[in-house]
């Protein structure tokens, strides 16, 4: 069973000014001269664990991290202006080109895999492979599934919690219920509604629930972003122009390495998102862990995660 690598420091940050607006945290780690591959994090809006460093063989890639728009030690923290997936894309492409970089390996969990997949639509060119985790595909079933009907009955009780900060009148239409009170002025109104959302999403991210995540996911810095960021890019439905966007343009990646792991009983993001991206897609490799969840650290997926690592090395 693969494990994480072991504990490593980035040998190079940068800041980079993508925008009059915003300024990206950009880390460097592993070996300057290896193979690039930039991983992708979730939320939107989650930022950077030091742990997603450690998928990779330090000694074979050069490991490239950013925190997106508004997310961990990115500025402005939690700015919603000028944050679209677009926006991201685009960021993806300057930073690659920033570092210098020709084609590069793209790793993706959760919102991060939706970007992944995005970012490879559009820039098929410069993608090696493609590692994709926790499959979100930003369509409205999905996001009424976690936050309207769906994933309430399997966590009653987490879900009574996400529900009491809003009035019974307004629990029919919960994303802009949120919505309301996240972008509200007063910081205490915004703050239990950050807290509340980030407390939904750790209590069910994982099969077991763990204490230590759900206190990740509690964090004001975290819990702010996390909250502002995934609910303005899901009351304006992930900014996409296309029903089922990402499965009908899937035809663009068939020709791309792929590596798609989820979990069996991935509560946050349903198995089904998976089995219909592969579906469209079948030169992807598909693997489906038995015993896990949504997140990246669950026994199964990591394993997974390191193997698809490993096969990759050497993609040009």
């Amino acid at each position: 069973m693969n494990v994480f690598f072991p504990e490593i420091e980035p040998y190079k940050t940068h800041r980079l000014k993508v925008s009059p607006i915003h300024d990206l945290y950009i880390e460097e780690a592993g070996n300057p001269a290896g193979q690039p591959v930039v991983f992708l994090h979730g939320g939107p809006g989650a930022g950077l664990s030091t742990k997603y460093r450690r998928f990779f063989d330090p000694k074979h890639y050069r490991i490239i991290l950013f925190d997106q728009r508004g997310s961990g030690k990115s500025t402005p923290h939690a700015c919603l202006e000028e944050n679209t997936t677009g926006h991201l894309v685009d960021d993806m492409e300057q930073i690659r080109k920033f570092l210098g970089i020709n084609r590069w390996l793209v790793f993706g969990g959760s919102w991060g895999s939706t970007l992944a997949i995005v970012y490879a639509e559009k820039h098929p060119e410069a993608v090696t492979g493609l590692i994709l985790r926790g499959i979100f595909l930003c369509r409205p079933e999905e996001i009424e599934w976690f936050y309207q009907k769906g994933c309430d009955l399997i966590f009653p009780d987490l879900w009574e919690n996400f529900v009491k900060i809003i009035p019974p009148e307004e629990r029919h239409q919960m994303i802009r219920a949120y919505y309301r009170r996240l972008t509200s002025p007063d910081r205490h109104v915004a703050l239990a509604a950050a807290k509340a959302w980030s407390e939904w999403e750790g209590g069910t991210v994982k099969l077991l629930p763990n204490p230590d995540t759900l206190a990740e996911f509690q964090e004001e810095h975290m819990a702010v972003s996390l909250a502002r960021i995934e609910c303005h890019y899901f009351v304006n439905n992930c900014f996409f122009t296309e029903e089922d966007q990402l499965v009908r343009n899937s035809h663009k990646l068939h020709h791309i390495p792929a590596v798609i792991v989820h979990g069996r009983y991935d509560v946050v993001c349903p198995a089904k998102n998976a089995w219909d991206l592969h579906k469209a897609w079948p030169q992807a490799e598909m693997k489906i862990i038995p015993g896990a969840g949504h997140a990246a650290d669950e026994p199964g997926i990591l394993n997974a995660l390191i193997e698809a690592t490993e096969k990759f090395k050497g993609l040009k």
